[in-house]
């Protein structure tokens, strides 16, 4: 995808990281893409490994997401939250390699977090841990100023190391890749248990950047404001895949901060905005909102929540997105199964979470006996699409709990569709 891109529209700005001063068109993005590609292949990762990543939305995670998909590793993504009981839990069970992380986030030491969980660390050598309570670990990567980290990497030394490997090398090995390769794995903890695996495709995460945008009309005229975090597929598939496909910029915030969004997009002229809600709230009651002009905006996606009629109306008014759409859908499915449309209007945008994707099949069927059930009656939300991820990892019990004969995905939402095809969701079973 990055490479079509980058071939059609090479001077277009692709990535634009204001707090780190990272100005990038399409052409450069590629270029710093395949630099850290060829590094990964340098630090040794194979197709098919494990690769955590847990930073806030630094620009280096974008070249992870694109360098892990050219070299075939496996994108591992890690909640910001996380203590370092969760993260220890996630490195084992994803079978990670390899870690990648910034210095802190908040008042959260990730550096210490990590060395806590490896001590072998400090009387290790940069690609050498041997780690008790994490045996397949061996290399950690780190991105920021600290001068003395023993153990690990140093992000530019990853880019360095790869000017040792040919650009033919790297194109071997993108060309060895299948598009139906798991590449991205999410953890999601549902209503219950251990979090579990996501495994998502190339195949499943490209067609549904692809069809979200499509319904926000992206395309290579528009610039996104990407405020979550790009550890969730909102991020990752419906902001940064999604910006790319379309050759749209990424206009990337590390993390939400309502006064930083409302002079990123006057300045940018941003055309897109996706954000949760809660994200819409705080912008529109900034003390600073009418000072900062927003008529560039154009669309975007409201997502993870109801969104309020009164929030809706004010995005369509003040923030001048009258073509904002919601979405619903879960990791699952890569993420998105449904979206409002951009001429619907607001009742149907604060009352359902719209209708079908047009490749993505749904119903709702009775959860006790598993028959299709008729419009406007309650019953579980069922989806079925090349979007379904190939399971959860070395979790087959809960894959085929999830997962039925027939593909359909059980989404333990509970949820009617009416007779115009629109989907509301009612609750959890």
């Amino acid at each position: 995808v990055i490479k079509e891109t980058s071939g059609r529209y090479p001077e277009n700005p692709a990535l634009i990281s204001p707090q780190f001063q990272i100005r990038q068109n399409y052409r450069e993005l590629y270029d710093q893409c395949r630099k850290t590609a060829k590094g990964l292949l340098a630090l040794g990762i194979q197709k098919g490994d494990h690769v955590s990543v847990w930073t806030t939305n630094v620009p280096e995670w974008v070249y992870l997401q694109f360098a892990l998909g050219m070299v075939g590793g496996v994108l591992v993504t890690i909640n910001t939250n996380y203590q370092s009981h969760e993260l220890e839990y996630i490195l084992k069970q994803s079978d990670s390699t390899t870690i990648f992380l910034i210095d802190t986030y908040r008042d959260t030491s990730f550096y210490d977090t990590v060395r806590k969980i490896m001590p072998e660390l400090d009387a290790s050598a940069p690609g050498n841990l041997v780690s008790a309570k994490l045996p397949l670990m061996k290399n950690v990567v780190y991105i920021g100023s600290k001068e003395n980290t023993p153990g690990m990497f140093k992000f530019f030394d990853l880019i360095k190391m790869g000017e040792q490997v040919t650009e033919r090398e790297l194109d071997d090995r993108m060309s060895a890749l299948s598009d139906d390769d798991v590449i991205n794995m999410q953890y999601t903890s549902g209503t219950t248990g251990f979090p579990k695996g996501v495994m998502l495709t190339h195949h499943n995460i490209v067609n549904n950047a692809r069809m979200v945008g499509d319904m926000m009309g992206m395309t290579e005229k528009d610039s996104l404001l990407i405020q979550v975090p790009v550890f969730h597929c909102f991020g990752c598939v419906m902001s940064t895949l999604n910006s790319v496909y379309h050759g749209s910029a990424m206009v990337i915030l590390e993390s939400f901060d309502p006064k930083i969004a409302l002079e990123t997009m006057a300045r940018e002229k941003c055309t897109a905005v996706n954000g949760v809600p809660t994200m819409f709230v705080n912008i529109l009651n900034h003390a600073d909102f009418g000072r900062y002009d927003l008529t560039s905006l154009r669309t975007g996606i409201m997502a993870g929540a109801p969104c309020p009629v009164e929030t809706m109306n004010q995005v369509n008014t003040k923030m001048h997105c009258s073509e904002i759409v919601i979405a619903f859908g879960q990791t699952e499915s890569s993420p998105v199964m449904t979206m409002t449309r951009r001429d619907d209007p607001v009742a149907l945008r604060v009352a359902t979470v719209g209708r079908l994707l047009p490749d993505i099949e749904g119903k709702i069927i009775d959860p006790e006996t598993g028959l299709d059930l008729p419009a406007d009656t309650q019953g579980e939300i069922v989806t079925r699409s090349a979007c379904v991820m190939k399971g959860y990892y070395k979790m087959p019990e809960a894959t085929a709990h999830t997962i039925d004969q027939d593909q359909w995905l059980h989404t333990g939402d509970l949820g009617v569709v009416d007779k115009n095809g629109y989907f509301k969701v009612t609750g959890r079973i």
